[in-house]
């Protein structure tokens, strides 16, 4: 069955008499991956439609994708409809949170925005912020949803401790959540008391939690250093690189999928992954000794040593698993050159920044005493915290669970 996503479904139900915006002055919240199944963008399929947004608000790398992470996106006008454009990711973080002056005038927000399935991609965050001011400035909330290309099913990780709340972990969530972006708008809504009035979702058709998208599937590149769907498989891992100097593949073509830095030794990295791997039961990924040069970012313009983690089976990868593993083997093999980042990170100077993405400072503090066995205890405790997890998102779910 073609899966439609919610943007496809108002559109059919307007086209039909069903809904309609006629007289609506809304606000749209998308970016480039907002597309209908053919592939025209959100605004400029409902301008065609003759009902056109009032205005667009745009979550963070801007309406159009275009800027790398934690830089701001300003203001403007759209080049496509000159409607004015709204950034929810400006040089502060007050700005990650609209001000109720952004929805005077208009009476809806509609919500569509493709998320990637892990608890650190800030749209979840834009859109439960966003959503909650609307509501509170008298605004119907309409969110279009769209499915998780990791599915539905799996849970995997941590949860966000009390203190790490922040843009990359805003909810205590798993790192692996197994959410579309509608279930996560309703599940957060509730929990911050948030009036549920005015609310509603417009779910995918023809989508059920035990799909997940495949290579075969068109992929959009939701933020720019997400380019294929190999990527979004392994981002709920791969991402805790972000918390180190290390780079993370950004300023090369395969971000989030080659892993390295200058002093790296590609092929001592790869056999203790193996055996990593080996220990931990770690499949569905290869690993591949690999140089690389990024041209940005960390390591800008150095050779770096490293690995390229190749997937081989989606179904059987645990992602955060195996981004703790790489974390492990980088800090035991070279003690002396691996770094943290102390760096800013989204706006959060005062706690460090894997901290914020692992939801505590567990990890950190067992590799860096090279404490295997408080590594695996934490591993250990995964599974309380992801079942306590699933029963609490159960009234939330908006699909079956399919064939």
């Amino acid at each position: 069955m073609t899966v439609r996503s919610g943007l496809d479904v108002l559109l059919d139900r307007i086209g039909r008499g069903e809904v309609t915006l006629e007289g609506r002055r809304y606000g749209l919240l998308a970016h480039q991956a907002s597309l209908t199944r053919d592939w025209v963008p959100a605004h400029v399929a409902l301008k065609r439609l003759g009902c056109p947004p009032t205005r667009l608000f745009a979550p963070e790398h801007g309406f159009y994708g275009v800027e790398q992470d934690m830089i701001a996106a300003r203001d403007r006008h759209d080049p496509l409809t000159g409607c004015p454009i709204v950034s929810l990711y400006e040089d502060s973080e007050e700005s990650l949170r609209p001000s109720a002056t952004a929805f005077e005038g208009l009476d809806l927000l509609i919500v569509d925005l493709q998320d990637v399935g892990s608890r650190y991609y800030t749209f979840a965050a834009t859109a439960v912020w966003t959503a909650e001011v609307a509501l509170g400035a008298g605004c119907e909330v309409w969110v279009l949803d769209r499915p998780n290309p990791l599915g539905g099913r799996e849970i995997e990780g941590s949860l966000v401790g009390a203190g790490m709340e922040s843009f990359v972990s805003a909810f205590p969530h798993p790192a692996r959540h197994g959410l579309t972006l509608a279930e996560i708008v309703r599940l957060e809504l509730d929990r911050a008391g948030a009036t549920s009035d005015g609310f509603s979702s417009v779910p995918a058709d023809g989508w059920s939690e035990r799909q997940r998208a495949r290579r075969r599937d068109p992929f959009v590149a939701p933020s720019p250093n997400m380019p294929s769907i190999d990527a979004a498989w392994l981002y709920p891992g791969l991402c805790l690189i972000e918390g180190t100097e290390l780079s993370e593949g950004r300023g090369t073509t395969r971000p989030f999928q080659l892993i390295g830095a200058p002093f790296v030794d590609p092929l001592s990295l790869v056999e203790l992954l193996e055996d990593l791997a080996q220990r931990r039961r770690i499949e569905g990924v290869a690993f591949l000794p690999s140089f690389f040069r990024p041209q940005f970012q960390k390591h800008a313009g150095e050779i770096c040593g490293g690995v390229e983690l190749v997937v081989t089976d989606p179904d059987r990868l645990r992602p955060y698993l195996l981004g703790v593993s790489l974390l492990q083997a980088f800090s035991e093999l070279w003690p002396d050159d691996f770094q943290w980042r102390t760096r800013a990170y989204e706006f959060v100077v005062d706690r460090p920044a894997i901290d914020l993405l692992t939801g505590g400072s567990t990890l950190r503090e067992a590799l860096d005493a090279g404490d295997d066995a408080a590594v695996e205890a934490w591993i250990g405790a995964w599974p309380d915290a992801e079942q306590a997890f699933r029963r609490e998102r159960e009234p939330f779910l908006l699909y079956a669970s399919g064939q």
